[in-house]
């Protein structure tokens, strides 16, 4: 799917700005990320969940891996990761702190091998929002309450991305990944961003997912 332009008018109180960073986001850039394929509209939202190491919270440890700057001998579960590169568009930390890492209007790198309706390479046209969190936790009411809020500034300024077109990493890779996992409340999400129309069943069939493969 093409378009002429890939966001609304700027203008338009989305509180996004024309390159696609969001008001009152940290911004840490990541240097992976690309630009995204010409003319290709940005229509689609992912959820992921992301903790490093896994089950732990509030650490630099995610901010490093976003970074190239993980440390492989500082824990056993860095060593087969810290060479890989990726990225998120943004980070919702467990209390509510939002950090973003690269902007809308640029590729970033976090769903990997995908697909969405048959249409392969999702990273050309979506925007990717971890959650700091385990497949298994509850996540707080400080990230759900950041979510929404980022999910109306995101739609506002990329209209494209309608009911049907906000998913799970679960989603668009199904059998290679479970996040963001039955720990996250679809239903009161959805409530949340103004309607209640079913989700889109995700597969949770790979328990042991590789939460980090290209």
């Amino acid at each position: 799917m093409v378009a002429i332009s890939n966001s609304a008018d700027s203008s338009s109180g989305s509180g996004i700005d024309a390159d696609g960073w969001l008001a009152g986001a940290e911004q840490r850039p990541s240097p992976n990320q690309d630009a995204r394929p010409p003319e290709t509209a940005i229509d689609l939202l992912v959820i992921h969940n992301i903790s490093l190491p896994p089950g732990e919270f509030g650490g630099d440890w995610i901010d490093a891996l976003f970074l190239n700057r993980l440390d492989p001998n500082a824990h056993p579960y860095f060593a087969p990761i810290a060479s890989v590169r990726v990225s998120a568009h943004l980070l919702i930390r467990r209390d509510g702190r939002l950090i973003q890492y690269v902007a809308c209007e640029r590729r970033a790198w976090h769903a990997g091998v995908s697909s969405f309706q048959g249409r392969e390479r999702c990273n050309d046209y979506s925007i990717g929002i971890e959650l700091e969190g385990t497949d298994e936790t509850p996540f707080t009411e400080a990230q759900y309450a950041r979510l929404v809020a980022c999910t109306h500034h995101i739609r506002r300024h990329y209209p494209a991305i309608t009911d049907a077109r906000i998913v799970g990493h679960s989603d668009i890779a199904p059998g290679r990944k479970t996040d963001p996992g039955p720990a996250f409340d679809w239903l009161r999400y959805r409530r949340a961003i103004g309607h209640g129309t079913p989700l889109i069943e995700s597969s949770l069939s790979n328990r042991h997912h590789r939460r980090f493969a290209p």
